[in-house]
This record gives structure tokens, C-alpha cells and sequence, in this order.
């Protein structure tokens, strides 16, 4: 299929009409608590309860501090039960609304409709946490929060333990989320923007790595609770980044009873030319989690050991695989301290080396880095509920990453037409720290002109990087196999940065009437890289255009000012270069020697985001979304060389800037167990291209021509997503189907100097079908809590081509020929449960 605007067009206007002709065919609906009289409209009703939980020989005890929220079209509102266990909503207006309760280890929901000023009376049972997934499969990347005025999708746990995924990394489920793709370069872009300008959270902590800005954390999937992506975050609580963030929250032990989740125990073997030949991938995996004092502390532990050898097919058949290996070590403890005091105490531990990063068909083995990374993550969040919906959030974090990038040879590093010589030219070594303290407190409803629910908080950092980087020479090779280019650096450097960052912010979630609610918040932050206090104002609403709550309008605008990664700070510290030029005797026709130097003083890169967006309930079952984003970053850091006379100047400077603009079609259909979701999105993410992690990130690029402005190298102007998980007698089936535009890139010649307009020229579309498939099965254990699912799934299904590489160089013989296609790929699953 060729994917052309007109064909998206075509399958969008087929995709909504089978979506409404499914919601017309649903004969399931959900049982929902009612009042007993007719809706009155434009009147207001309270819904209250009382949280409780039911012993193993059936009697009921009440459930203080319990968070309970109230979720609808045009009213969301969270509470805590007090110490009788009764949580109460006031002013609820008509409607149909997702009640849920969550204590420690526990939850519970219920489907409720208010009508009128009526009192609803719903009781909410508690039940293991553990339990209730392990038997449950249901799915979703709807609205995190209808009323949240920021675009924002997420994943629940049901598709993160069962949507095909090949890495098991929960970034590799990412873009499941409209907007959200996986560049060329490997690292997820979210919206429009780079890696490095998003926001990586896990417990709402900071999951960055301080040097490249990129995301830099690895949980075991099977301790992910849920993630969101939120575009543009009008929450003043989020910073430090100019593009969208990714919330990660992890799961709460079980306070019960334990419970052992193993899987992955085989290993699969390499098969090359026909022949097995070692091992190609071993992930085992285990996750215990259980009661260390029943009902008040829990404890959860997963560890996994990652080995992968990902193939590149041009490459001859033993010289073609970068190898990935890991241990990720997650382990969380619970606690209830009172029934208003919770904390939640983890440990991350992470330490990957990936050998022959960056491996393509133009540069083997011997001529890549190998990246060593070792980290750690300790954090601590207590949680005190000191009124019905006012609650104080402290939380300490430590975070150590180091890395090292070393080189698999020592021969002179050489770049040729077809192919790259030598080893690496550059080396790293790396030590950073961060450490961490937020408080926020969130509180009461207070009634003024409506209702207002404030939040305050403040925010400190403080970060180390003590580095050593020495590059060695590089030559340009053409096709005359003589040098055409030297670049030479000078002696290696060490340095030691640190960096200072504090915040603090303001936000009032205003309900002046029952269908309008208004986010605005003030965050102010300190950097002291850039010796500067920037001010960020945000804010959003969600109008409800009807009565019944059922069509929403929302938007907002907001200020975002980003971090300075510790790697850009020091560039005016790292080594300089020599450029000589020569001719074809191999004699020296000129010479340029380039110091490194920032123009001006470094300020922190500054967006403005806004969206609007129109939801609407066609049944209860489905949902549309139509909406339009934009956002414009300005004082990007951009490298680029300049020449005076005799003398080069490689400038660092704040003079970038991007833009990226979204429309997105959206619809989501529920019936019975099953889910679907399919949307569109057309997009343009445009701006300068000399990006600093390019040239001086992990793998970094030799070659530095003049900056100039693009279409950026994740840009995919048309993609359509579908996606769903879909009960079929015993066996649980999860598609996912991906089509977008391919990703530019640019012409060069044998100097390596780009040939007409930079990225002008595009990969073949990207086209992707895979399905896992799995079931439970009974075990001949004469035990009733072991349970079983098997399954497998097949990424590529069609064995779509969709190259990797490309030969863009022009005095190529090869010039426009497309490589490294991934072909059809099976997996085996086997989990165990008890």
C-alpha cells in the first residue's frame, strides 16, 4: 500500500463509519448505580459511599485514607475516605462517570450515573491489586482524564503485559500514542520534539540522564503500572522540558498474599545462512511480590537479564549483529504507616553495554563504539492526607549514571564512500549525579466564584558531571581512495560541572460553573548555568458544550522553559579541531583550525505550546477526538562552524528554533472485553538541524557542515495507527498496525557536504503489521493459584520491506539504494504465574 495523503484520507473516512456501525451492533453495556429518578438537567446530585474492604470470612471493615476519585466529561474531582470510611462528591451534575478507589496493594471501580440533585449512595469494595490483573485483560489509550485540558493519552497495564513488543522496554510501547514515533536514530520522539527536550518521569521523579538530556531509566515491564504522555502539560507541577513528557508509575505491592510472575526462561537461538550459530536473545524474568507485615508493608522485586543480538541483513552473516546486554533490578517497598501516611520506597538498579552501537551497512564492526552505561535510582515519597482532599507529597531522589564509550579498534579512524575503517574516533568517560527533593501540597476545596482546588509546590536539584572526552584524527576517503580531508583534535580534556536548579509553582483548578473548569497555574525556575529565573504562565479549560457531558471542547496555552544538559555546558571546554583540505597529490591546499566558543551566554530553551481539541461520546462505547496542537521553541542550541579570515570558530549558540504542528483524528471503540483504537495524524516538525548530540552525544558525527533549517529527522507528515486488544474465546488477540511517511534525509558527495536543500529527500513509507496471540492454560499442578499463558507473536507480519539505510552519498555506485530492512520476526511466550 502506498501511503499518500489521499489514502490516509480514504481510510480514515472507512475507519469511522466501521466504528460507528460496531457501536450500533454492541448489545453489551456496563452495569451502572443510578438514582432512582429521572435526570433532572442543569440540576446537581452528590454521590457518597463508604470504602470498604471483605475478610476471608466475609466481614466488612471500613477502609480509611483511601484516594477516591470521580472522573467525567465535565467534572473530576479526587478525595480520601475519612476515618469511617465514607468519601463524599457535592455538586456532581448529571451524567455518566468512572468512580475509582485505590488504597496500598488494593482497588476497586464502579460505573455510576447521578441524575438530578438526588443523593447516590455507592458503596466501593476493595480487592487485591495482584489479583484482580492477573485475571483481567482490558485496554485502552483514550484520555488519561477527559477534563484535563492538556492533550494527553495513556497506557494502561492491560497493554503494557500484552501488546506485541519486541524490546520488552516500556519506551518501545511509547508510540502506541499518536504523535509519539521512533526516529531513525533509535530515541523516541514525543510530538514533534527531540529526545532531549522532552520529560522522562517515573513516580514523578526525573528519569533524564543530566549530560544528553535523553531518557535514561530501565524498569522491567512487568512492574509498570501505567504510562502518560501529556503534549503540552498546562500543570504547573511539570518542567524543565520544551516538549511533552512521559509519566511512568510503577505498581503497588501486594499486601495480601505473594505472588511470583516468571517468564522468558528459554533462550532463542541465532540462526545464520540456514545454521544455528549461539544464542540470539536470552531475557528470563521473574517479579515477586508480597506482604512483609500483612496489610502494612509490601514489598515487590524484578530482575531481569537482557541479551540481544539485532542483525543488520547487508552485513555479512557473522559480522551483522549489535549485541544489547543488561540487568534491570527494580525492587519497591509499601508501607502503611497510619490510615493518612503512606510512603513508597525504590530501588532502580540498571547497568547495559551495547556493543557495536550504531552498526549499518557502511559501518562494521570494527569501526563502532561500544557504549558502557551503569546507573542507579534511589527514591522515597511519604504521602500524608491531612483533609478530605487535601494531601502533602514529599519526595527525595539520588540518581548516579555513568558512561563510557570506548572504541573496538585503535587503526586510524576513515570515512569512505561505501564503508567506514579503523576504530571509533571518540572516547568517553562519564560520571554524573543528581539529587533531588520536591514538595507539593494539594489543597482543600475552597468555594469562591465556584469551586477552586489549589496546588503549590516547590522543586531542588542539584547535579554533578565530571568527564573526559579525547577525540583522535579522522580522514575522508574518495573515490580515488586517496584523502581528501584531515580533521585533526586537539589534547584531551577533563572537566567538572555542576548545576543548580530549583522551582516553584502555583495552580488553581477552577469550576466557576458545573460544565467549566479552568487550569491555571505560575511556575518559576532557577538555573544556575544560565544565571537566570525564567516564568512560565499556563493555562487551560474543558467547556462541556451539552448537558449530558457528552460533547467536550478543551485547550490552553502555555510557557515551557527547558533544562541545559550538562554536555552542552561544557562545550567550550571540549577538544578543538583542525580541518585540512587536501589535493589529489596529498598535499595540503588549506587549513582551518576551529576553537570552540559559545555566542553569547547560554539562556534555557523556551516554547509556547497551545491546543484545541473537541471530544465527543457517540455511545457509551465510543469515543472521538478531533484536535489541533502547535508548538514553537525558540534559543535551541545549535553548533555550527564559522570562518574569519584565518581563523574558524565551531560556535555553540541559543539562536535555534523548531516548530512543530499536529492535527489528529482520534476514535476509540469498548464493547464487552474488547478494545480498538485507530486514529490519524498529519504533522510538520521543522527546524534547524545542527543538533549538539549529533556531534558530541554517544555516537557522535565527525563531520560538522554549516547549520541549516529542515524538516527534523523524525518527521513523518502522515501516519495511521491502529491498535486493540480483542477477546476471542480463551485466546487474547493484540494488532497493531503502523503506516506512516518515511523519515528525510539528505544528499552528500564524497566530501561529506550536503547536495541541495538538507533533508529533502525521504525513506520508502513504513508499513508494519504485528500480532501477538496468547491464551491460559491449565498446569497438571493440583494447585488451584498456578496459573499459565502461553502465546507468540510475529512483528512484520506481511514482511513488509522498511529499510534502515540508505546510500545517499551521490559518487556512490549505489546512490538511492535502500538496506537493513527488518523482515518478518516470530516470538515464542511463556508466563507463569503462582
Amino acid at each position: 500500500m502506498k501511503l499518500t495523503l489521499s489514502t490516509i484520507r480514504t481510510l480514515t473516512r472507512r475507519a469511522l463509519p466501521m466504528l460507528s456501525a460496531l457501536a450500533t451492533l454492541a448489545c453489551w453495556q456496563p452495569q451502572v448505580a443510578t438514582a432512582q429518578t429521572p435526570p433532572a438537567a442543569g440540576k446537581a446530585g452528590e454521590v457518597r459511599g463508604t470504602v470498604f474492604v471483605v475478610s476471608q470470612g466475609g466481614d466488612r471493615s471500613v477502609v480509611p485514607g483511601a484516594k477516591v476519585s470521580l472522573d467525567g466529561p465535565q467534572f473530576s474531582q479526587q478525595t480520601v475516605s475519612d476515618d469511617s470510611g465514607l468519601y463524599i462528591f457535592r455538586a456532581v451534575p448529571p451524567g455518566t462517570y468512572q468512580l475509582d478507589v485505590m488504597a496500598p496493594g488494593l482497588r476497586g471501580s464502579s460505573v455510576v450515573q447521578p441524575a438530578g440533585d438526588n443523593v447516590l449512595d455507592v458503596p466501593l469494595e476493595l480487592k487485591a491489586e495482584a489479583l484482580k490483573e492477573s485475571v483481567t485483560v482490558t485496554s485502552s489509550a483514550g484520555p488519561a482524564d477527559l477534563t484535563e485540558p492538556a492533550s494527553q493519552s495513556g497506557l494502561d497495564r492491560a497493554t503494557i503485559l500484552y501488546a506485541p513488543n519486541k524490546q520488552e522496554h516500556i519506551d518501545a510501547l511509547l508510540p502506541l500514542v499518536p504523535g509519539v514515533v521512533r526516529g531513525p536514530d533509535g530515541l523516541v520522539n514525543m510530538k514533534g520534539a527531540r529526545s532531549s527536550q522532552a520529560g522522562y518521569l517515573v513516580n514523578s521523579a526525573g528519569a533524564t540522564d543530566p549530560v544528553t538530556g535523553n531518557a535514561a531509566l530501565n524498569l522491567p515491564i512487568d512492574v509498570v503500572e501505567s504510562v502518560k504522555v501529556i503534549a503540552n502539560p498546562y500543570d504547573a507541577e511539570y518542567g524543565r522540558l520544551t516538549g511533552a513528557v512521559a509519566s511512568v508509575e510503577t505498581v503497588t505491592g501486594n499486601f495480601d498474599a505473594f505472588h511470583i510472575k516468571v517468564q522468558n526462561i528459554l533462550p532463542r537461538p541465532r540462526k545464520r545462512d540456514g545454521d544455528f550459530v549461539g544464542i540470539e536473545s536470552s531475557t528470563p524474568r521473574i517479579t515477586l511480590t508480597g506482604p512483609l507485615v500483612k496489610n502494612k508493608v509490601a514489598f515487590t522485586q524484578s530482575i531481569e537479564y537482557r541479551f540481544v543480538r539485532t542483525p543488520v541483513e547487508s552485513l555479512p552473516a557473522l559480522q551483522r549483529d549489535m549485541k544489547f546486554e543488561s540487568v534491570n533490578s527494580f525492587s519497591q517497598v509499601d508501607v502503611n504507616l497510619t490510615p493518612r501516611q503512606t510512603m513508597t520506597a525504590s530501588f532502580d538498579l540498571y547497568p547495559q553495554k551495547i556493543n557495536y552501537l550504531g552498526l549499518n551497512t557502511f559501518v562494521p564492526q570494527p569501526s563502532t563504539p561500544d557504549l558502557h552505561q551503569r546507573g542507579y535510582m534511589a527514591s522515597i515519597q511519604h504521602r500524608y492526607t491531612l483533609g478530605a482532599d487535601s494531601i502533602l507529597v514529599s519526595q527525595f531522589s539520588y540518581k548516579r549514571f555513568d558512561a563510557d564509550v570506548t572504541a573496538n579498534g585503535n587503526d586510524p579512524y576513515q570515512l569512505l564512500v561505501e564503508t567506514t575503517a579503523g576504530g571509533f574516533f571518540d572516547r568517553q568517560h562519564r560520571q554524573t549525579y543528581r539529587t533531588e527533593w520536591q514538595e507539593t501540597y494539594q489543597f482543600g476545596a475552597r468555594g469562591f466564584l465556584g469551586s477552586h482546588q489549589f496546588k503549590a509546590g516547590a522543586d531542588f536539584a542539584h547535579s554533578d558531571y565530571d568527564g573526559q572526552i579525547q577525540l583522535l584524527p579522522v580522514s575522508i576517503i574518495g573515490t580515488s581512495n586517496l584523502p581528501l580531508e584531515s580533521i585533526t583534535f586537539g589534547p584531551a580534556s577533563r572537566f567538572d560541572i555542576h548545576q543548580n536548579e530549583i522551582a516553584w509553582f502555583l495552580v488553581d483548578k477552577w469550576t466557576p460553573f458545573q460544565r467549566l473548569t479552568l487550569d491555571l497555574g505560575l511556575r518559576f525556575d532557577r538555573d544556575s548555568v544560565t544565571d537566570s529565573t525564567n516564568v512560565a504562565p499556563r493555562a487551560g479549560f474543558a467547556l462541556a458544550l451539552t448537558g449530558d457531558g457528552k460533547t467536550l471542547l478543551k485547550g490552553g496555552m502555555g510557557q515551557f522553559y527547558d533544562r541545559v544538559p550538562l554536555g552542552t555546558a561544557s562545550f567550550p571546554l571540549l577538544p578543538d579541531r583542525t580541518v585540512v583540505s587536501l589535493d589529489p597529490n596529498g598535499e595540503i591546499a588549506g587549513s582551518m583550525a576551529y576553537t570552540n566558543s559559545i555566542s553569547g551566554r547560554l539562556r534555557n530553551p523556551r516554547s509556547l505550546g497551545w491546543n484545541i481539541e473537541l471530544d465527543h461520546q457517540v455511545t457509551s462505547g465510543l469515543l472521538v477526538r478531533a484536535g489541533f496542537q502547535e508548538r514553537n521553541t525558540v534559543r535551541d542550541f545549535v553548533i555550527n562552524p564559522e570562518t574569519d579570515l584565518n581563523h574558524g570558530i565551531l560556535s555553540l549558540s541559543n539562536t535555534g528554533h523548531s516548530s512543530y504542528r499536529e492535527f489528529q483524528l482520534t476514535g476509540q471503540y469498548k464493547f464487552r472485553r474488547n478494545t480498538l483504537n485507530a486514529s490519524y495524524v498529519r504533522s510538520k516538525a521543522f527546524g534547524d538541524l545542527n543538533d549538539f548530540n549529533q556531534f558530541f552525544g554517544n555516537n557522535a558525527v565527525a563531520v560538522i557542515e554549516p547549520n541549516s533549517r529542515g524538516r527534523l529527522p523524525f518527521d513523518a507528515p502522515n501516519r495511521f495507527l491502529f491498535w486493540g486488544q480483542f477477546e476471542v474465546l480463551k485466546f487474547t488477540l493484540s494488532p497493531v498496525l503502523d503506516v506512516h511517511t518515511g523519515f528525510p534525509y539528505s544528499r552528500i558527495d564524497q566530501l561529506r557536504e550536503f547536495i541541495g536543500t538538507r533533508d529533502s529527500l525521504r525513506f520508502p513509507e513504513f508499513n508494519s503489521f504485528d500480532l501477538q496471540i496468547t491464551r491460559p492454560i491449565r498446569l497438571p499442578i493440583p494447585h488451584k493459584e498456578y496459573r499459565a499463558r502461553i502465546g507468540f507473536s510475529v512483528f512484520n507480519v506481511f514482511n513488509h520491506f522498511n529499510p534502515r539505510d540508505v546510500q545517499s552519498d551521490v559518487d556512490s555506485y549505489r546512490y538511492g539504494a535502500f538496506f537493513n530492512g527488518v523482515g518478518r520476526e516470530f516470538r515464542g511466550k511463556f508466563i507463569f504465574d503462582f
